[in-house]
This record gives C-alpha cells, sequence and structure tokens, in this order.
C-alpha cells in the first residue's frame, strides 16, 4: 500500500527543502505526494471572500496560477529525483485558510503525515518558525506534522531527541510513526528527561512502558538535572549534534512554553526538524 504524504506549499525556498526532505526521507517506499498550494487572494481571508468567488475572474486567475507552480514544482521534483518511480505527485489548489485546507485534505485523502516547512515567504526572517507551521502543528490533531527548517541538515536523523517528563501514559499508536522513522533511518531515539527529582514509582512505570515501546529500535535514556527545561533541550541537542526532535503535543502544554514568541528566536533545537505527534486522548 503506498503512504499518502501531504505537502503544503507556498512556493517558498523553504516549502521546496521540506518536500525534497520527505522524499529523501521516503525513498525506499511507494508514495503518493499530494502538494497542497492554498490560494488566499490576500492575507485577510475574511476579506478575499468578497472577491474571490468560485467562477468569478480573480478566483479562477488565482487558481490557474497556483495550478500552473504547482505542475512546476512537481516537474522540476520529478526531474531531480528520476530514480524514485515510485513516488507520484498530485496537485491541489485551494482556496481556503491555510490550516481548515490541511485538516480537510489530510481527511479527504486519507494522508498519514505532512511534511512542511517552517516559514515561507512571507514570514520574519528573524524566526526560524512562522505561524503556519506552528498553529499546523497545533491543530492538526489527526495525523503528525514534520516540520523541516530551511537551515536544518540534509542528511537525514541517526538521532532523534524524544523529551518527557514521564506524567502521561505512552501509546505505542501515538509512538508508531515516531519508531518508523527511526528504523527507517536506522536512527537512535535519545529519550531525555529534564528534572532535578529523581523519578517517582509512576514515573518509573511509564518509563518501562517506553522501554517496551521502543524494544525493537536503537534507544537511549538521560536525565539532565535541571529547571531550565528548554535551554536544557537544545544544549543537549547541540552536544549531540543530534538532527530531529518528536513530541507527543498534549493539546497546548509544550506549545505554550517553547513555540511561543519570543522565546521561538532563542530556542536551539529549532534548527532541526520536529516530529509533532498527539495524544490521541484529546
Amino acid at each position: 500500500m503506498k503512504r499518502k504524504i501531504l505537502i503544503p506549499t507556498d512556493f517558498s525556498k523553504n516549502a521546496w527543502f521540506a518536500l525534497k526532505y520527505a522524499t529523501r526521507l521516503y525513498a525506499d517506499e511507494a508514495c503518493d505526494f499530494y502538494l497542497l498550494n492554498v490560494f488566499s487572494a490576500s492575507q485577510n481571508l475574511v476579506g478575499s471572500l468578497f472577491t474571490m468567488v468560485k467562477g468569478s475572474e480573480p478566483y479562477e486567475t488565482a487558481k490557474a496560477t497556483s495550478e500552473k507552480k504547482l505542475n512546476e514544482v512537481i516537474d522540476l521534483v520529478c526531474a531531480s529525483d528520476t530514480e524514485n518511480s515510485n513516488h507520484t505527485f498530485h496537485p491541489i489548489a485551494m482556496f481556503n485558510d491555510t490550516i481548515e485546507a490541511v485538516k480537510e485534505v489530510v481527511d479527504k485523502k486519507d494522508i498519514e503525515i505532512v511534511v512542511m516547512g517552517t516559514k515561507g515567504e512571507t514570514n520574519s526572517p528573524d524566526a526560524v518558525y512562522g505561524s503556519t507551521a506552528i498553529y499546523a502543528m497545533e491543530k492538526v490533531r489527526n495525523c503528525p506534522v514534520l516540520a523541516v527548517p530551511e537551515n536544518a541538515p540534509s542528511e537525514l536523523p541517526k538521532e532523534i531527541v524524544f523529551p518527557t517528563d514521564y506524567q502521561t501514559s505512552f501509546k505505542r499508536k501515538e509512538l508508531v510513526y515516531l519508531t518508523d522513522i527511526a528504523k527507517k533511518c536506522d536512527a537512535n531515539i535519545a529519550v531525555l528527561h529534564v528534572s532535578n527529582h529523581t523519578l517517582n514509582k509512576e514515573q518509573q512505570e511509564q518509563q518501562q512502558l517506553l522501554k517496551e515501546i521502543f524494544q525493537e529500535n536503537a534507544y537511549s535514556l538521560h536525565q539532565l538535572h535541571s529547571s531550565a527545561v528548554n535551554d536544557s533541550i537544545g544544549i543537549f541537542i547541540e552536544s549531540r549534534n543530534s538532527d530531529m526532535i518528536a513530541f507527543i503535543n498534549t493539546k497546548h502544554s509544550f506549545f505554550g512554553s517553547v513555540f511561543t514568541n519570543p522565546l521561538v528566536k532563542e530556542v536551539t533545537f529549532l534548527n532541526v526538524p520536529v516530529l509533532a505527534l498527539h495524544d490521541l486522548r484529546n
């Protein structure tokens, strides 16, 4: 069965890098890649609703331009990845809010993972992550989102950092994409706990459960004695040259602290791809 992968694109350099990263990551598998471009007439979606009516000249012109650019991207990636004959690319041009469009395509096409850049042409050059990528990792909760910074290592990961506080029960199905990517890349999963305290009984039980889930993967357990969680994660990644981070997004607990400006400009691990998994109970 072919994998179904969604690649949102605004035709920026970062979006192209994310597409190439996805084709490398799944180079050995048959895949349907769906390239999505959302062609809102203006940054204000509500304002553009009055002019962008299906069948109107502005709508049809914008759609045709979007489809033309999507096909140009597909031609370019096919020309550069001729060895991947099992990769098929499908253009999707939509008028919608970007996050709502992603949700709709994920649902209709049974997408199993979204791979996207961290910012587009209109985002601030001072921030590693733009608002669209942050909202996608927060709001698209029915499949994982892999966000790839433009300056991330082009090589596939050899170590994936998985920060955890061992406070919630792990579910194997929540971590299946982490274990799958780790196996695919022959990558070590570095489980990182940042705390000044030793694990209590409940945390030890969750650690044991995680060991069982990761038993078919290469993994290692680490603890940093610190109260500065975000800084410690960044230092850990930088010191080990880790090249991906994965976490389970339990609603807003992670993003509320890490992905909120201005902290987004400071956290060093944002220069590596981030795999956002989801707590399926939320």
